[in-house]
């Protein structure tokens, strides 16, 4: 029995237009991201979305509490939702680092990352392992899963078989509050949809 997942990136927060690195970063939403939020609420209510789950930072919580609200459901926190530490280049953006390790981060980021970051390959081993506890323990329903840019990229390659340095290029980015799709059998995943926006 499958189970389906709706994946979901935060809303825009306020270091979106500048474009920094936000990863373990506590950051708020913006008024547009709060709308976004209210947005995919509404989507979720409408979409047959049978619980919801979130990373603990609050950008992720409170993009999922009006999803969980209208659906009448708690909102479960697990903490192997959260975003990748980014390390040296937390706070910052591409052009304030050092230009040595920028390069390096773009050529190959996960042989590149930054000093001090999370390992992408620790961070799919436990996107893909978190994902696949929820589809386990919420069999033949559907779940939106609301977490984070960097970690949902790195998971969908370990879920679909595809080289993690490959994350930037294949997923150049999931777009604050759109749905990506994906189906969950036993250790088997499929992606039905990508970036779909809800509104």
């Amino acid at each position: 029995m499958s189970t389906t997942l709706y994946l979901v990136r935060h809303g825009e927060t306020v270091w979106h237009a500048e474009n920094r690195y936000a990863g373990v970063s506590d950051v708020a939403l913006t008024a547009a991201g709060r709308e976004q939020a209210a947005r995919l609420g509404r989507w979720a209510a409408g979409a047959g979305v049978d619980t919801v789950w979130a990373s603990p930072l609050s950008r992720a919580r409170a993009t999922a509490a009006p999803a969980a609200s209208a659906l009448g459901c708690p909102l479960t926190i697990d903490g192997d939702l959260a975003e990748v530490d980014f390390g040296s280049a937390e706070g910052r953006t591409l052009a304030e680092l050092d230009p040595a390790e920028a390069a390096a981060f773009l050529a190959d980021p996960v042989r590149g990352a930054f000093p001090g970051a999370e390992d992408p390959r620790k961070a799919v081993e436990r996107g893909t392992a978190v994902l696949r506890r929820i589809a386990a323990r919420h069999r033949g329903e559907r779940v939106l899963v609301v977490a984070h840019n960097t970690l949902l990229r790195l998971t969908l390659c370990g879920l679909l078989g595809i080289a993690p340095s490959s994350y930037r290029t294949v997923f150049p980015q999931v777009r604050n509050c759109a749905v990506t799709e994906l189906r969950v059998t036993g250790r088997t995943a499929a992606l039905m949809a990508y970036n779909v926006p809800t509104g």
